[in-house]
């Protein structure tokens, strides 16, 4: 007895050690009594310090206010305890970030990796937001089960991993992001106090920002659940995480295997072109199919997870169609459901069908996608497009990160919509067991790139 008694108190022991060891290798980022190392470079809003804590005070007619650390930092693991005041507002935690003093029309702005705080009812915090830049990287659409994680008008702790090219988050211990990023590998860290505009009844929130605490040495990366979905911004790579989880290339970047002609045995000889790790259909006077053609995957596919990067030309056209059985033998593009790649602003078929079903991100002909929250990034950037087809024949679209429209492949409400679309004449449309995936010649110059796929 007393020698098991023994045995425990070592692992006991043991395992305090451990964490102690863990705990000592954080660092004070803020000492509690000054804001010695930190500066403020934009915006109008107080910082001060109180009962140990940076309490930041919401100002009216200000634009976004930051205070930053004099230092850089490149990898580091931060954590720190946060309260916002109200519901209306949000603020963020920056990461890596730099200061354009020119920025903003002369009055400096900051620009970087943004840990969002956001109590609204869209419930992102812990999402990864590039501030000034590139806009939502990290939306928790992504991770719909995470947004519960936030206690509102509560302090809440929040950890963030900035190992390498990987950023991780945490709330109250709950994991929420995962970016691989290719930009910023050092940059300060800063705590926002979001601007409020004129919304008067909003002057005087606070934001208290308290426990701030810093690790730079020893790091060693912090597991993330396989289920958590990966944003991976290194083109056409796959992560160890991801292929853990599955995922597998569909397009390598430079070369055209796994992809033929629709209808076809071989890759088309003209009309699409492979170069600087982009797959582009070439323009040919806005014509559908009439130069190389649509191409489709030698595999077909029923329940997967798919992801791709697309930059549109001003006016272009194409899609990304799936269940793709080429059974039908049409002229012109091939038969599928399609999701929709489109310049919503300059092409007329953003005008068609109904009630802007034929708009980007759509199910081409049949659902209008909710675009209000998923924006679109602007003609020759890149965006990213998912679409998620389960084993129960449930059907999603994302746009940037963003769920759009959901659906559900043979349901009486889905034929009803085929029902009234030109699909009307193809019997059982989209309801195909598997199919190829297939990327569309429409005759305007359409990118694609970071092709992946995960069977579900």
């Amino acid at each position: 007895m007393f020698s098991n008694l023994k045995k425990i108190s070592l692992v006991t022991l043991t395992l305090v050690g451990l964490i102690l060891s863990a705990n000592a290798q954080m660092k004070p980022l803020f000492d509690g009594k000054t804001l010695n190392g930190w500066k403020k470079v934009v915006g109008k809003a107080p910082y001060a310090i109180e009962n140990g804590m940076i309490i930041g005070t919401m100002t009216a007619n200000s634009p976004n206010s930051f205070l930053v650390t004099e230092k850089e930092y490149g990898d580091f693991v931060l954590e720190l305890d946060v309260k916002l005041e109200g519901t209306e507002t949000n603020t963020g935690v920056q990461t890596r970030s730099h200061f354009d003093p020119a920025g903003n029309k002369g009055a400096g702005q900051v620009f970087g990796r943004q840990m969002e705080i956001d109590p609204t009812p869209r419930a992102w915090t812990g999402g990864i937001y590039d501030e000034a830049r590139r806009l939502w990287l990290y939306p928790l659409e992504t991770n719909p089960a995470a947004k519960t994680a936030y206690k509102s008008e509560q302090f809440n702790h929040y950890k963030i991993e900035c190992i390498g090219n990987e950023t991780k988050t945490w709330v109250n211990g709950i994991p929420v992001s995962y970016v691989i990023d290719t930009l910023d590998k050092t940059g300060f860290i800063g705590l926002q106090v979001h601007g409020i505009g004129n919304k008067t009844h909003l002057e005087g929130k606070k934001v208290y920002f308290k426990n701030i605490n810093i690790q730079t040495t020893n790091l060693k990366p912090t597991a993330f659940p396989k289920s958590i979905y990966v944003v991976n911004l290194t083109p056409n790579t796959l992560s160890t995480q991801e292929k853990a989880n599955g995922y597998k290339l569909l397009f390598d970047g430079k070369t055209n295997n796994g992809w033929v002609g629709a209808n076809k045995t071989e890759f088309p000889a003209k009309g699409w072109e492979i170069a600087n790790g982009q797959l582009s259909v070439l323009p040919s006077n806005g014509g559908e199919s009439t130069n190389g053609g649509d191409i489709v995957t030698k595999e077909e596919f029923s329940a997967f997870d798919l992801s791709f990067e697309f930059k549109l030309t001003e006016g272009a056209n194409s899609g990304v169609k799936y269940f793709v059985t080429l059974a039908e033998k049409s002229t012109g593009s091939a038969i599928g459901l399609e999701y929709q790649v489109l310049d919503d602003e300059k092409h007329p078929d953003a005008k068609l069908g109904r009630d802007g079903n034929r708009t980007l991100s759509s199910l081409y002909d049949l659902i209008k996608a909710d675009k209000k929250l998923g924006s679109p990034r602007p003609i020759g950037v890149w965006n990213r497009g998912r679409v998620v087809v389960y084993p129960n024949n449930k059907v999603e679209h994302y746009l940037n990160g963003v769920k759009v429209l959901e659906y559900t492949r043979g349901s009486e409400e889905f034929r009803k919509l085929v029902a009234i679309s030109k699909y009307k004449d193809w019997k059982n449309f989209g309801e195909a067991q598997k199919g190829h995936l297939l990327l569309q010649d429409h005759g305007n110059k359409v990118s694609f790139r970071s092709i992946k796929i995960k069977t579900l």
